[in-house]
């Protein structure tokens, strides 16, 4: 065996092992990352909607309902904001050095179809029933613009 040689297996050792443990370390902090923005994401959501189910009775009991529902979530209400019957809620989860903080809004849908009616936003290529689309020569109405 050369002299120049020894040890050299050992300092290889060293840099795969220092690598490897570097490599595990950003896992593991993406991870939490991760794991940090769906816990702040589903307490904004349900602190939305406990907002929004209140929000009639005035933004008070409204965001009294969503920082009591982000508290049971472990979260923070940073911003709570009702207009009407929507809840605009944003929350803070601490998980680690990371604190991410998500919005999310809650509230009435836009407007239903009536009943047995077409609804407001039919395609031209829909006919009566379900899921039943015409062909382009069997369908009524201007052409679609390009």
């Amino acid at each position: 065996m050369p002299v120049g040689d020894q040890g050299l297996a050992t300092i290889w050792a060293a840099v795969t092992t220092t690598t490897l443990c570097t490599v595990f370390a950003v896992v593991l902090a993406l991870g939490q990352v991760v794991v940090a923005r769906h816990r702040a994401g589903g307490a904004a959501d349900l602190a939305a909607l406990a907002a929004a189910d209140r929000a009639l009775e005035g933004k008070e009991p409204a965001c009294a309902s969503a920082e009591e529902v982000a508290r049971a979530q472990g979260a923070e209400v940073v911003r709570c904001a009702v207009l009407g019957e929507v809840a605009d809620v944003t929350a803070l989860v601490r998980f680690g050095p990371y604190a991410p903080e998500v919005r999310a809004r809650a509230g009435p849908a836009e407007s239903a179809p009536p009943a047995g009616g077409p609804s407001p936003r039919a395609s031209p290529y829909q006919r009566s029933g379900p899921d039943q689309r015409a062909s382009p020569d069997q369908r009524s109405g201007p052409e679609p613009a390009p």
